[in-house]
Formats: structure tokens, C-alpha cells, sequence
């Protein structure tokens, strides 16, 4: 056997599927075995490789054990005289697996050897070579040092920026994404080092093939599309605290002496230090557009106080200085409020869900003025007034912000990207087809013949026309059809036209159209896969909301409750239990088996089946209940479950 391919998952379905299809093609060119070990996936991952791909070598695993637990598992299964460990959000060429393999047999002393590295966008990932983090490498990196002097030798030996990314160079680390080893340097320095859960440990494995007596080597003969973002979200704090700690665990384990005491001491430095950087950069991008619309509310209502005193009433001083400080934040925290509630800040350029929040606010600040006392009325003009330029400033801010995203004053319509298919006409029919499915809004040109001399008179072009197409007709997103154009010339094509265009990649028999425009977001889907309305972040806000108000009603008319209510004692652990968040009013009806699609909910005290005789229903009925409340979720369903089973509420 030449190679052991060893690929961990842990719920990226699609992605998967699209490495599986890669590897299965660069496969054929050696004497391969191929290893999917599984970390307790959610999404349906395990049935897909049963289905899809009979060849590869499945564990199972019930739990989630780890990065490194995980590989060694097939590696010590393995018969290959090679070890490959990739990543499920990989695509590789079809000569990938062939160069690598002839590259090793050519240098006995290689033990371990990396690949050139290109994101969604076709940008080329600095991390396909990077030398050991030392204290002063891992201070340059934290501070940020690396990325101000990219090429430097001093300031970027972490992504050994110095060395050209298209020639040959033995390094230091290989990338966990990609690390093609020799069984024979496995078996004389060890397998992955279990401490490490999920980081640090390419680093720790790829310093120990070199303590060994072995070289690193980076090889830009072939490239991979790493999607990134994909098995990890980087912008969390748990992130952070998860790479820091496999440094600290890694520096601990090879490093003495006052070597290793400064560079633990800087890492947990550096920790707290990306934490809050992280933490505080999190909270600007959710509170940056409440903050804005806040400032510029109060700021108009502080105008409208001296405008409407010295207009109206002729004195400046009409409006007692409690307005500013008391009444005004209040009015803005009502109207932010209410845009927050129906999802202006979920979509914030969804206008229609700003004015619905804002017109209900503004009739809730109407009402509350209404039972105010007389001394405490500041005026109904500022209110009419203060809505007013609420919602003329509010709608300015998000065409402003909309403009300088996206060059366009269309604010509120959907924004149809110009897109073209590259592929026989079989397949971008297909792929129309999966668009249309998913509901994709796309302004569709045409297609591009996979070929580079002769096209049809129905097509826009053939391949070699390509970079003159995008430019002509201003296209803005390109979807290959892998089953007509090889992997290297798509990965060359995403290189040549760069980062300013959004690529996406149909794999053959998929039902799936896969893409990332960045490493550090996650990869977009045109998927056919049904939307939960309870996985969308309003319907979950509003469902919490709703079990918070529903709790406090229930607890105010507690006396009349317990007259009504069976299991009386069961009634107030259940109150409780919703407002301290383990429990919810109505969830998924429990089932012996249920496919696991659908997204998380607390156990419930209700579900969608009570209205029937649950005895008389099958599972299968069950299921497709849940897969109804999931799907069409509104918090007026659980208004309605309540009200009909209001007798069960203490169950």
C-alpha cells in the first residue's frame, strides 16, 4: 500500500463530501487507502461516507475525543507506507497524491512534507510554511510584528515570509491541514501527542520528525484549496484559549530551563491580551450599528428639545433638564429596543423589519406616556417629532453603510450577484437547477465552455476567454462544475482572477454548490437543505422571550393557576426551570430514534404532538411534526401549544 489518507470530521457534511470526491480522483494514481474518522457528527456526515463513499474506511466515534486521538486512530490501522492527515474542508489536485509521493521517494531524508495553500478566494495561505514558534517568533506573531513586515526575516520567521511561495524549502512545521509523512518516521518518533485536543499539535509532531533526524519540506508543485473556518470558527474566545494553551503545552514539553518560563509567561500574556482584543472587537461588530442609530436618535432629540422650545414655545429653557438625561435615553432605548426585537440587527438592511420595529416602539412609548402622570409628560410633539427623525436617521445610516459595502444605492432589494458557470451544459443545467432549489437570488449570464479553443453560439465564451469574460460583463461569482474542468485548473483559475471575485465549486453528484470568500469566515453553501425558522437568530430570541414572559404570567396569576393546573408542584419546578434556562415551554416531542437535523432545543414541558393522542401516533409522525415546528417555527406556535394543553403545564 503507498498511502494512508486519514481524514478527521466533525460536522461539515458538504465539505467533506467535496475532499472525499478530490481524494477519491487523486487516489488513482497510487495504491491508496482512505480513513474518515468521525468525532460524534450531527449533520448527518456518518450516513453520507456510508452512502456516498463504500471505499472509505469508517470510525464511528460516540463521543468527541480530539484532533489527535481521532488520527492515531487510523494511523495505527493504517498499511500504508506513507501517512497522509487532511483536513475535511480540503480540496486537492488530481496529481496531489503523485507528486508528493515521488518527492519523498526522491529524499530519504524527508519525514514529513506540506503542499502550497490557496483559500476560497484563490489567496495564497501563509501558514503552508511556518518555522517554530520561539519566544521571540511568538512575540512577533502576537504583536503583531509579522504582519506590518510580511517578508521579513527577523520580524515573519512564524510564516518564514522570507522564502518564496513557489519555490522548494525545507522548513519547519508542516500545516495541520495538509501533513504527508512516512510511516517509517511515525513509528521511530511517535504518533500525534494526545494532549493536544485540537491545536499545537502539527507543531509539536513536525518538531519531533526533525529532532529525529528528518527534514520538513514544503513542496508548490501542487496545491490544495483550504476552506478554513470550516472545522474551527477563529474568532471566539474559545479559540484563543484553545491555541494558547497547546503552545503553553508545547513550549512546557520541549523547552527548559528560563527558555520555557518566558515563553509560557509570554503566552498566557498573550492570552489575556487576544482575549479581550477578541472579546471587544466581537462586541463592536453586534453593538457597533445600535451604538451608531443611539447617538444619532439622541443627538436629533436634543435638536428637536431646543428647536420645538424656542419655535413653539418661545423659550429655551422651556424643557427642564431632566428631559435630556431621563426621558431622551429612555425614548432611545425604547426604539432600539423594539428594532432589535423584530430583527433590524439581525439583517440590518432589511428595512421592513427597522420601520415594523420602529412603528411598534413608538406605539409602546405612546402608551407608557399615556399612564404617565402629568409632571412627568415632557412633551407628545418630541415623541411624534423624535419618531420622525428616528426613522429618517436610522434608514440614512443603514443606505450610507449599505452604499460603502456594496457601491449601490439599492437598499432593500435582494442583490443578485452577476454569475457564470463554467461546465458542459449538462452540468450548469444541474446547477441552475440547485439554485432555483435553494432559493438563491442570482443574476445568471451564462456559461462558459470548460474547453480553451471552441464554444457554442448559446455560450458566452470557452475557458481561455475567461479573464476577458469577467472583465466585459463586470461578472462577480464564478461556479465550476468539477466534473467538467479538473481540480488544477480550477485552483489556477481562482489564482489568476484573485480575491475580488466569489468562487464556487459544484462537485459531481452533489447536491451542493460549495465556496468561502475568506479564511476567516465560514464557507458559503447553495445547499438544498431545508431552513429551520427556530435555528435563525430573531426566532430564537423571540422563543426565549417569549418563555420569560409566558413564566411571569404564570407566576403573577399563580393562585388561579394552581386551581387549574393538575400537577400543582409540577407547575412551579417548571416555571423555574424555563426562567433559569434549562427547560423551554415547547420543544421536539421525544422519540426512541430521531435523525439528527434538527436544531437544539431544551427539553420541553410541551410539544407539537400534544394535541393529538400520542399513542396513536408512530414515530415516523412524530418526526415530521418536529420537522414541521422546526421548519415553520413562529412564537405564535408556542402561543397556541400552550393554550390548548394549559392543563399540562406541570407535567
Amino acid at each position: 500500500m503507498d498511502l494512508s489518507v486519514v481524514i478527521v470530521n466533525y460536522n461539515v457534511q458538504h465539505f467533506l463530501e467535496q475532499t472525499l470526491l478530490s481524494v477519491r480522483k487523486a487516489a488513482q494514481k497510487l495504491s491508496t487507502e482512505i480513513f474518515v474518522v468521525d468525532n460524534n457528527s450531527v449533520d448527518d456526515s456518518v450516513q453520507m461516507v456510508r452512502d456516498k463513499f463504500p471505499e472509505v474506511h469508517l470510525i464511528a466515534n460516540t463521543g468527541n475525543p480530539g484532533f489527535s486521538i481521532a488520527n492515531n486512530q487510523a494511523i495505527r490501522l493504517s498499511k500504508g507506507k506513507y501517512i497522509l492527515l487532511l483536513n475535511p474542508d480540503t480540496v486537492v489536485e488530481e496529481d496531489t497524491f503523485l507528486l508528493c509521493f515521488q518527492f519523498m521517494e526522491k529524499h530519504p531524508d524527508a519525514g514529513g512534507l506540506g503542499v502550497r495553500m490557496i483559500d476560497g478566494a484563490g489567496a495564497f495561505l501563509p501558514e503552508s510554511k511556518r518555522g517554530f514558534p520561539s519566544p521571540w517568533v511568538a512575540f512577533s506573531k502576537t504583536f503583531g510584528l509579522a504582519r506590518f513586515f510580511p517578508k521579513s526575516r527577523l520580524f515573519n520567521a512564524y510564516h518564514l515570509g522570507f522564502l518564496d511561495e513557489n519555490e522548494t524549502h525545507a522548513i519547519d512545521v508542516l500545516a495541520g491541514a495538509f501533513m504527508f509523512m512516512r510511516k517509517e518516521t511515525l513509528d521511530k518518533v511517535g504518533l500525534l501527542d494526545e494532549a493536544f485536543f485540537m491545536y499545537g499539535e502539527d507543531i509539536d509532531l513536525s518538531y519531533r520528525i526533525i529532532k529525529g533526524g528528518y527534514q520538513n519540506y514544503y513542496l508548490p508543485a501542487t496545491t490544495i484549496i483550504h476552506y478554513k473556518g470550516e472545522s474551527t470558527k477563529k474568532g471566539s474566545l474559545n479559540y484563543v484559549k484553545a491555541f494558547y494553551q497547546a503552545m503553553i503545552i508545547f513550549a512546557r514539553k520541549h523547552f527548559t530551563g528560563s527558555k520555557a518560563r518566558i515563553f509560557v509567561s509570554m503566552l498566557q500574556v498573550a492570552i489575556y491580551l487576544r482575549a479581550s482584543i477578541t472579546l471587544v472587537t466581537n462586541v463592536l461588530k453586534k453593538m457597533y450599528l445600535p451604538l451608531l442609530d443611539g447617538a444619532a436618535i439622541y443627538g436629533g432629540l436634543l435638536f428637536l428639545k431646543h428647536f420645538w422650545a424656542n419655535y413653539h414655545f418661545h423659550t429655551p429653557d422651556y424643557y427642564p433638564p431632566e428631559v435630556s438625561y431621563i426621558n431622551f435615553p429612555l425614548y432611545v432605548l425604547i426604539w432600539l429596543g423594539g428594532i432589535f426585537l423584530s430583527g433590524g440587527y439581525d439583517e440590518p438592511f432589511q428595512l421592513r423589519r427597522l420601520l415594523r420595529g420602529l412603528v411598534s416602539s413608538t406605539l409602546l412609548l405612546a402608551a407608557i406616556y399615556g399612564f404617565l402622570e402629568l409632571e412627568y409628560r415632557s412633551s407628545r410633539a418630541l415623541i411624534l417629532l423624535g419618531a420622525a427623525w428616528a426613522f429618517s436617521i436610522t434608514i440614512a445610516i443603514r443606505v450610507v453603510l449599505y452604499f460603502i459595502k456594496y457601491k449601490s444605492l439599492n437598499i432593500g432589494r435582494t442583490s443578485s450577484r452577476r454569475l457564470v458557470f463554467v461546465g458542459e451544459k449538462e452540468e450548469t443545467k444541474r446547477a441552475r437547477q440547485l439554485l432555483q432549489d435553494a432559493e438563491v437570488q442570482s443574476n445568471i449570464l451564462g456559461r462558459i465552455e470548460p474547453g480553451t479553443s471552441k464554444h457554442s453560439p448559446e455560450t458566452l465564451g470557452h475557458l481561455g476567454q475567461l479573464e476577458e469574460i469577467v472583465r466585459i460583463y463586470k461578472i462577480e461569482e464564478i461556479i465550476f462544475c468539477s466534473r467538467d474542468l479538473s481540480t488544477h485548473s480550477i485552483m489556477q483559475w481562482m489564482s489568476k482572477l484573485g480575491p475580488q471575485l466569489l468562487y464556487k465549486i459544484l462537485p459531481e453528484d452533489s447536491l451542493s454548490i460549495i465556496g468561502s470568500h475568506s479564511k476567516n469566515i465560514s464557507g458559503e453553501l447553495y445547499t438544498i437543505d431545508i431552513q429551520f425558522n427556530i435555528a435563525k437568530p430573531l426566532h430564537k430570541r423571540n422563543k426565549r422571550i417569549f418563555d420569560l414572559g409566558f413564566s411571569f404570567v404564570l407566576f403573577l396569576s399563580l393562585p388561579i393557576q394552581l386551581l387549574i393546573i393538575k400537577n400543582k408542584l409540577g407547575l412551579l419546578s417548571n416555571i423555574f426551570s424555563v426562567l433559569i434556562g434549562k427547560k423551554t415551554w415547547v420543544s421536539y416531542t421525544p422519540i426512541t430514534y430521531t435523525k439528527n437535523i434538527l436544531p437544539n432545543l431544551r427539553s420541553g414541558v410541551l410539544s407539537p404532538s400534544d394535541a393529538f393522542q400520542k399513542d396513536k401516533l408512530n414515530e415516523a409522525t412524530i418526526q415530521r411534526l418536529n420537522m414541521l415546528y422546526a421548519k415553520d417555527y413562529e412564537w405564535s406556535n408556542d402561543v397556541e401549544i400552550c393554550w390548548k394543553g394549559w392543563r399540562q403545564l406541570g407535567s
